[in-house]
């Protein structure tokens, strides 16, 4: 009988600012949220000989969690520079690259898509120590097939995508389609994308067993004739069944330690794997289309990315930023065409820029129009430092 293979992906990420405000406002939540976040390498400890799992990192978090003032404010409810040495674990985490301000990449101007990747990938390095990535995660899983080329450039061999938005080119059926990675192209360029299920992933973030689970998987994957790769996919610090603190209720104690005991024990259970060995190990299946879209939210599917531009308050804070990156990339190009010495111009053009990217985070748009402010709080302040170096060019 075929091996199951299965690749738990989490993603974590908090905007910045956003845990030391709940320290002060909510502690409890912040706790829970610290919690979630440390209990995965120390549940994970034991288990080194069969678990593997993918962790996602956004930038602002790893920023926060490098942080020595967050680290000595946290001191005693949990080692934040402990807990990013443990997930250097590489038997343990396979880690994905992504985007430094967790942006919707398809939403933003590709100039700043090419600063959300590189700029990750330069703390990714330092934190991590090591030169590159396997895998990317589009955060919220946001992908559009023009991002390939960059995606490549930076080094990645595989990206995630969701179920929902794959097309086949190359004929199969649908648990080819769903458990099996493909090659998609865009012009000259490839890329693997791996397929988040997307109803196993909604059943993993809300709470399942492993009976079910295994009995969902197999029924799933039956027209696979190779080892399928069945990929699930979500937060890994937000909802209950993550944050709680009890460890016979939550994903960990209540599903995941189950499916590790299983696979260590039994031959025919599911077996978690990291993807870059999958491919090594079974390669690729076809070739696909993946349409532009996004993960499902609570209230939408991530067709049309409704979450972040259904209303026009959304609208017209995304069309201000495109006008101010555009902006500040026009001033950064003019600065470096007159090779213009001035190092405080050049202090002001990155002041500005890392505001325009921080006005990107997809936070500041999912909450319909709740958290706008703060987007538009950045591109005033870009605004002004772009003024400033403008004013130093004239």
């Amino acid at each position: 009988m075929r091996p199951i293979h299965h690749a738990l992906v989490l993603n974590l990420h908090q905007p910045v600012g956003n845990i030391e405000a709940l320290l002060r406002d909510e502690p409890w939540a912040a706790h829970e949220i610290l919690f979630a976040m440390d209990r995965i390498p120390r549940v994970l400890w034991p288990y080194e000989d069969v678990a593997r799992v993918h962790l996602a990192l956004s930038g602002t978090l790893l920023e926060t969690l490098a942080s020595p003032d967050f680290q000595a404010l946290t001191y005693g409810i949990v080692d934040s520079g402990s807990m990013l040495w443990h997930y250097q674990n590489t038997r343990l985490f396979e880690l994905l690259g992504t985007g430094y301000y967790h942006p919707v990449l398809p939403l933003i101007p590709p100039a700043d898509r090419e600063q959300q990747v590189a700029r990750w990938l330069g703390l990714g390095r330092h934190l991590f120590w090591r030169v590159g990535f396997a895998g990317f995660w589009p955060p919220e899983m946001g992908f559009s097939m023009d991002m390939i080329p960059l995606l490549r450039r930076y080094g990645y061999r595989y990206v995630l995508v969701d179920s929902m938005h794959v097309e086949p080119l190359t004929p199969m059926n649908w648990a080819e389609l769903r458990y099996r990675p493909h090659i998609a192209r865009y012009g000259e360029d490839e890329i693997v994308v791996v397929v988040r299920d997307r109803e196993l992933s909604d059943a993993q973030e809300s709470g399942t067993d492993y009976d079910w689970f295994k009995r969902e998987v197999n029924a799933r994957s039956g027209g696979c004739d190779s080892p399928p790769l069945v990929t699930t996919a979500n937060d890994g610090d937000n909802g209950g069944w993550f944050r709680n603190v009890d460890h016979q209720a939550n994903f960990w104690g209540a599903f995941y330690t189950e499916l590790l005991d299983r696979s260590r024990a039994d031959e025919q259970a599911i077996r978690p794997i990291h993807i870059d060995d999958y491919l090594n190990r079974y390669g690729t299946h076809g070739e696909v289309v993946v349409h532009t879209g996004a993960w499902n939210t609570g209230w939408h599917d991530g067709l049309g990315f409704v979450q972040w531009t259904g209303s026009k308050a959304q609208r017209d804070a995304l069309e201000r930023l495109g006008l101010a990156s555009q902006a500040v990339h026009d001033a950064r190009w003019r600065a470096g065409e007159t090779h213009n010495p001035d190092p405080q111009l050049h202090a002001d053009l990155e002041e500005s820029l890392w505001r325009v990217l921080r006005a990107e985070t997809s936070c500041h748009f999912f909450w319909g129009e709740a958290w706008l402010d703060r987007c538009h709080r950045d591109l005033d302040e870009a605004w002004e430092y772009l003024h400033r170096a403008n004013a130093r060019q004239d």
